[in-house]
C-alpha cells in the first residue's frame, strides 16, 4: 500500500492538487510503515486498538483506502465499502436477523486495520505476491514487439474471412486479454486498431463497438493469465493455479466461439466484407512477431508445468521479455529503443498494479466486515431459504447478484464479494468449489457488457461516437450465449475436468458449442420468427439435457 500511494495520488496529476495529495501520501506511508515496524507488538493485541494514536492510525488508513479506490475507479466501490463499515459500526441498531449484537469500536476498527481481518488480509497478500508479478509480465510483453504480434497474427488468420475485421477483434482480444486481464485496457489497446478498420469497411458503428466490447471482456477469463481474478481464485480456493487455468480453458474458448458465431450471423445480415488484401501483414512479419510472445509464453508455461510456482515462472518469463525489448522486427539490437521500452513497461506496470491494489484493498474492507459481523453467513442463509435449497434458483439469484454488483464495482471486486456471500451456500448445495468460483467470476465478468453500467461498452461506444445503449443492446444479442455458458458449466460438469475426463470434456464442449450456434441463430438470424423460437428452445434443450 505504501508503494502504490504515490502512483494513485501524485503520478500524472495537476500541480494545484499536489499539496493535498502530498499530505495524504505522507500520512498513508507513515501509517503503513508504523504498522509494518510494529507488527510484532500489534499481534499481541489481537485486533484491539489501544490509545488515541492507534485509533487515529486506523481511521487514517480506512479513509485513505476509500479515497484511493475513489480516485482509481470512481465512487461506487468506496461507497459500497463505506456502507458495509457503517453497518459494522451501527448494525446493532438494526432489528431482526440482519442486525448484529454490537462490536466494540476499537475491536472492529482494529481488526480491519492492525490485524489480518481487513486490509492486510489474504487478498492483499495475493495481489502483492502473485498478481503484481503477472501484471509486470503483461506490461513487458506489450511494450515490445509482442504487442503488435497479437494484431499481426489475428489479422493474418481472420482478415480474409467474411466479417474479417470483426473476427480480428475477437482473436486479438483473446490474445491480448490473456496478458492484460483488464477489459478496459483491452478495449483501449486493441480497439485503437480494430475499430477504425471496421468503420472504414462500413460496419454499423454499434456492431463494431459491441464486437470490441464483448471480445475484450473475455480476456479476463482467457488462460494462461486470466487477469487478477484467477490469482485471487487460487488464494480463496486453495486450488493450484495450473488446475484453474486448465478448468477455464474450454469455457474460455466457448466464450470467443460464441462471439465468433454471432459475428458470422451479423456478417450475413449486413454483408460484411473481409479486410482488403493490401492491408494484410506479410507472412514473414507474422512469423517474426509471433516469436516475440511465443518465447516468453513458452517459458512461463514450461516452468509452471514442471513444478515451479507461478511467481517463479513469471519472473523467468519477465527476464526473457526484458531481453526481447532490445530487438526489432529485423532482429537487430537497439539499446536506446530497448531502454525506452523498459521505462514504458515500468510505468505501465506501476499504473496497473496501483489500480488493482486500490481495488483489492477496498474490497478487503468489505470482506472484513462480512467476516466480523457474520453478515456473510446470514446472506448465505437467505439465499438458501429463498431458493428453498434448490440449486438452479440459487444459481440464478447468485448470477443476478453478480451482474448487479458488477455494474457498480470492478470485476475482481464483484467476484470476491459475491463468492464470499453466495459461495458457501452453493457449495453446501452440492456443487464443487471450482465450479462455484468460475460460475461467479463469469457472471461478474458479464457485468462489463450488461446495462445500465457497462464499462467496456462505454469505452467502445465513445471510440466510435455511437450511443452506448444501442451498443449495449447489440453486445447482449451478439453475446447471448455467454449468459448461458456458466449455467452450462454446472449442467455439464465434465467440461471443467479436461485433465481427468478428456473425452467427456470434448463431448460436452461440442454439445455446448452447437447450442451456442442455435442461440445466436435465434437472436441474430434474419429468419422466420417461429423458426427462431424453435432454435432458441432447441439450443437450451441441447445445452442442459
Amino acid at each position: 500500500m505504501a508503494l502504490i500511494l504515490p502512483w494513485i495520488f501524485l503520478y500524472d496529476k495537476n500541480f494545484s492538487n499536489n499539496l493535498i495529495s502530498l499530505i495524504i501520501v505522507f500520512l498513508g506511508i507513515f501509517s503503513c510503515l508504523w504498522i509494518s515496524f510494529s507488527h510484532e507488538s500489534l499481534m499481541d493485541q489481537y485486533g484491539f486498538l489501544e490509545g488515541s494514536f492507534q485509533f487515529s492510525i486506523s481511521i487514517i488508513l480506512i479513509l485513505i483506502v476509500l479515497e484511493m479506490a475513489r480516485r482509481s475507479v470512481g465512487w461506487p466501490l468506496p461507497l459500497v465499502s463505506l456502507i458495509f463499515i457503517l453497518y459494522g459500526i451501527f448494525g446493532n441498531l438494526i432489528p431482526g436477523e440482519f442486525g448484529h449484537p454490537g462490536i466494540p469500536l476499537n475491536s472492529f476498527l482494529g481488526t480491519l486495520t492492525i490485524a489480518e481481518g481487513g486490509i492486510w488480509g489474504s487478498l492483499t497478500g495475493v495481489s502483492v505476491s502473485i498478481v503484481s508479478i503477472f501484471v509486470i509480465f503483461g506490461s513487458f510483453l506489450n511494450s515490445g514487439e509482442a504487442g503488435s504480434g497479437f494484431m499481426n497474427i489475428a489479422t493474418a488468420f481472420a482478415g480474409r474471412l467474411k466479417g474479417g475485421a470483426a473476427k480480428v477483434s475477437v482473436i486479438s482480444s483473446a490474445l491480448f486479454g490473456s496478458i492484460s486481464g483488464s477489459a478496459s485496457a483491452n478495449v483501449a489497446s486493441t480497439g485503437m486498431v480494430t475499430l477504425p478498420a471496421m468503420t472504414k469497411l462500413k460496419y454499423p458503428k454499434r456492431l463494431a463497438a459491441s464486437v470490441e466490447a464483448v471480445a475484450s471482456s473475455g480476456g479476463q477469463i482467457m488462460p494462461p493469465l486470466m487477469g487478477a481474478g484467477a490469482f485471487v481464485m487460487v488464494e480463496l480456493t486453495g486450488i493450484p493455479y495450473n488446475q484453474i487455468i486448465l478448468a477455464a480453458l474450454l469455457p474460455a474458448i466457448l466464450f470467443f466461439f460464441a462471439v465468433w458465431v454471432g459475428i458470422d450471423f451479423y456478417a450475413k445480415k449486413y454483408d460484411l466484407k473481409p479486410i482488403d488484401q493490401k492491408y494484410l501483414p506479410r507472412k514473414s512479419i507474422v512469423l517474426i512477431t509471433s516469436f516475440f510472445f511465443l518465447i516468453p509464453f513458452s517459458i512461463l508455461l514450461f516452468f509452471m508445468f514442471i513444478g515451479f510456482t507461478p511467481q517463479y515462472a513469471a519472473s523467468v518469463a519477465i527476464l526473457a521479455s526484458f531481453l526481447l525489448l532490445f530487438f526489432n522486427l529485423d532482429n537487430s539490437f537497439d539499446f536506446k529503443l530497448g531502454l525506452n521500452r523498459f521505462f514504458s513497461a515500468c510505468t505501465s506496470s506501476g499504473k496497473q498494479i496501483s489500480l488493482i491494489g486500490s481495488i483489492i484493498l477496498c474490497a478487503s474492507l468489505i470482506i472484513g466486515v462480512l467476516s466480523i459481523t457474520g453478515l456473510g453467513v446470514k446472506l448465505t442463509s437467505l439465499i438458501i431459504s429463498i431458493s428453498d435449497n434448490n440449486i438452479w434458483p440459487a444459481l440464478l439469484l447468485t448470477g443476478l447478484a453478480c451482474l448487479i454488483l458488477g455494474m457498480e464495482v470492478p470485476t475482481t471486486a464483484a467476484y470476491v464479494i459475491c463468492v464470499s456471500v453466495a459461495g458457501p451456500a452453493l457449495v453446501d448445495m452440492g456443487l464443487e468449489l471450482l465450479q462455484v468460483h468460475l460460475f461467479v467470476f463469469w457472471f461478474a465478468l458479464l457485468s462489463t457488457i450488461t446495462p445500465p453500467v457497462c464499462g467496456t461498452v462505454f469505452i467502445a461506444a465513445g471510440m466510435v461516437n455511437e450511443n452506448w445503449l444501442k451498443v449495449s443492446i447489440t453486445s447482449m444479442s451478439l453475446g447471448i450465449g455467454l449468459y448461458f455458458i456458466p449455467l452450462a458449466m454446472i449442467a455439464n460438469k465434465s467440461i471443467l475436468d479436461l485433465n481427468s475426463t478428456f473425452i467427456l470434456s470434448l463431448l460436452a464442449f461440442i454439445k455446448i458449442a452447437f447450442s451456442l450456434i442455435m442461440l445466436s441463430f435465434s437472436i441474430i438470424g434474419n429468419y422466420n420468427p417461429f423458426l427462431r423460437v424453435a432454435a432458441f428452445l432447441l439450443g437450451l434443450l441441447i445445452m442442459f439435457v
